[in-house]
């Protein structure tokens, strides 16, 4: 079978609540712009080719799109480009987004949202989307603060309507167990990859235990974060590539899902073949002797 045959179904499936997601899904953030992303100099990216990209990501069976909408660049903004690509939306597709984080229209950073500023950018966010509510919403964090009035003015917004499932991005576990106290959790978004500190690996088998889906984000960029992966790889991780005649990005993904079943992948990008690839990684199956190389690599980079 060629990459151009696999699809997202190939990695098998997760419920976010009672939502049913292909496990490699597709981020949003690099549509919107060439080079580093979430920068304000970046280059604006090609339009027609963002919508493209949308469109064959649901050919090709993802039907998990991970977006916000301070995912914006100067002349492209993610959330508008999924509502002018995929509306009217697939029954089956879900998409989750982030709120906390705000950017004025220059593109800086704006200090983070207040509990009583939190249903302004879900109305963003619905807007934007074209949608009467939101599949996921995902509360941002920074920092270790208690997230318990944030949190519990989404889970507001979530018995409103506005709001199917509630998660949380960014967090410790500590902060997963406030949420949890308040509203259920269907998913938690972290940094995560290969050469992830104990810590996270402690949380994402925690997440497993209590039904939670992980997503990894920056799972192939790694230390790389906004501005994508380098050109080379560790060696293991290259070895592991030629074996399957892959490459390292689909590796360091492949080793990801490993990782439990509750794990999902929301790798991006704009352009078409690396998409393609993307979504070939979810079928390929490491042994476990690979598995096992792999593992030495995360834990000692």
């Amino acid at each position: 079978m060629t990459s151009e045959e696999i699809t997202a179904a190939a990695a098998g499936t997760w419920q976010l609540g009672d939502l049913t997601v292909n496990r490699i899904g597709f981020g949003a953030m690099r549509l919107t712009q060439n080079g580093a992303a979430l920068t304000t100099d970046a280059v604006a990216s090609d339009r027609d080719r963002a919508v493209r990209v949308l469109r064959r990501a649901v050919e090709l069976g993802v039907n998990h799109i991970d977006t916000a909408a301070f995912y914006f660049s100067a002349l492209r903004s993610a959330n508008e480009l999924i509502n002018r690509a995929l509306a009217p939306y697939p029954d089956d597709l879900v998409i989750t987004t982030k709120v906390g984080p705000g950017r004025d229209p220059s593109g800086e950073w704006l200090p983070l949202a207040r509990p009583e500023q939190l249903r302004g950018q879900v109305e963003e966010n619905l807007r934007q989307l074209g949608r009467d509510h939101l599949d996921v919403v995902n509360l941002r964090v920074h920092g270790t603060d208690s997230i318990a009035e944030r949190f519990g003015a989404l889970a507001q917004l979530r018995d409103a309507g506005l709001i199917r499932h509630l998660g949380i991005s960014n967090v410790r576990p500590e902060h997963l167990a406030e949420a949890e106290a308040i509203a259920p959790v269907v998913c938690v978004q972290n940094r995560y990859g290969i050469g992830a500190p104990p810590d996270a690996d402690e949380f994402l088998r925690t997440c497993g235990e209590r039904g939670v889906a992980f997503v990894p984000f920056f799972a192939i960029a790694g230390a790389g974060r906004e501005a994508g992966a380098g050109h080379t790889d560790h060696d293991e991780v290259q070895a592991v590539a030629d074996a399957h005649g892959a490459s390292a990005a689909q590796v360091r993904l492949a080793w990801t899902l490993h990782r439990g079943p509750h794990v999902l992948a929301i790798p991006g990008t704009g352009d078409p073949d690396h998409l393609v690839a993307n979504v070939a990684a979810g079928a390929l199956r490491l042994t476990p002797d690979e598995l096992a190389r792999l593992d030495a690599v995360h834990r000692h980079v």
